[in-house]
């Protein structure tokens, strides 16, 4: 058994708390919505008023929150888990941020005797609940091989893409490749309806032919094709629609600082920004699939 203190129980967070105290650990908990840890409460966890409570006495620390300032704010305040962390401890961010900020606090966290990986995640909210998500990190390997263990109690997939902050490089090109195989697929549903297309019966043909993608085949945005995903059930995250512009921008941000050329990033996340300018930005992704057919 293991001292872990996790902060972040959103969509993601909750589901991967729950998964650890499963796996027999020692789990203390913390969100800035005191209510979204109650029902892990009552599974064994200790709630925690404030952030260093979480860093005292835990061996590993694990962060699962939305943005690079936010993870900052956890990490360097005054009362925050690196000033509370004691010697030797294990730091995992699984949040998706900037590589910036995620190199930044590779450098202070081991400047003050952390270890630390970077280890976002991809596989979504089901992913999450079922333990089954990709975890994708960066750090040395020596802080990899204490990390895994733990991430298995999360995850089905564990991959050490590499030094520090490489774990965020992969899911920021992960998530690119995602935002816009998505938008292609909801344009050929789109097409193919107006043409006649019974959605099925595309969805049978292009998910076996040259078209399949897993934005197709494991998460397809037409509703009432899969059982199992979003879009049938009115597009409920999943994973939400400003996360996937999150995701887009940072790569765009990513894409600058090396002089890179991302002309359908750049398009997907035009077409994102105005999708969650329409309001829709709690909507599952996948969504986009009724602006893009002229429901919305």
């Amino acid at each position: 058994m293991t001292a872990i203190g996790f902060i972040g129980l959103g969509h993601m967070g909750h589901p991967m708390a729950r998964n650890l105290l499963k796996a027999g650990h020692s789990v203390k908990v913390y969100d800035v919505v005191p209510q979204a840890a109650q029902s892990l409460v009552t599974e064994g966890a200790k709630p925690c008023a404030q952030i260093a409570e979480v860093a005292t006495g835990s061996e590993v620390l694990i962060t699962m929150v939305q943005t690079g300032q936010q993870v900052r704010d956890v990490c360097l305040a005054p009362d925050g888990l690196f000033a509370h962390a004691k010697p030797g401890v294990l730091y995992m961010d699984c949040s998706s941020i900037d590589i910036t900020v995620a190199r930044a606090l590779h450098d202070e966290a081991k400047s003050r005797d952390i270890a630390m990986i970077d280890a976002p995640v991809s596989g979504g909210v089901a992913g999450a609940a079922a333990a089954t998500l990709t975890f994708m990190v960066g750090g040395e390997e020596t802080h990899f091989i204490r990390a895994k263990s733990i991430l298995a109690a999360m995850g089905k997939k564990i991959v050490h893409a590499g030094p520090a902050g490489t774990g965020q490089a992969a899911k920021i090109c992960n998530n690119l490749i995602l935002g816009i195989s998505m938008i292609g697929v909801c344009e050929g549903f789109a097409l193919g309806k107006k043409l006649g297309l019974d959605p099925k019966r595309f969805f049978e043909i292009s998910s076996s032919a040259s078209g399949q993608c897993w934005s197709m085949t494991s998460y397809c945005p037409a509703p009432g094709v899969l059982d199992n995903v979003p879009s049938s059930h009115d597009y409920q995250p999943g994973f939400m629609a400003k996360m996937m512009l999150k995701d887009l921008y940072l790569a765009q941000q990513a894409a600058q600082s090396v002089s890179a050329a991302l002309p359908l990033g750049a398009e997907a996340a035009a077409l994102y920004a105005l999708y969650v300018a329409q309001g829709h930005g709690e909507v599952d992704f996948s969504g986009i699939m009724r602006m893009i057919e002229g429901v919305d």
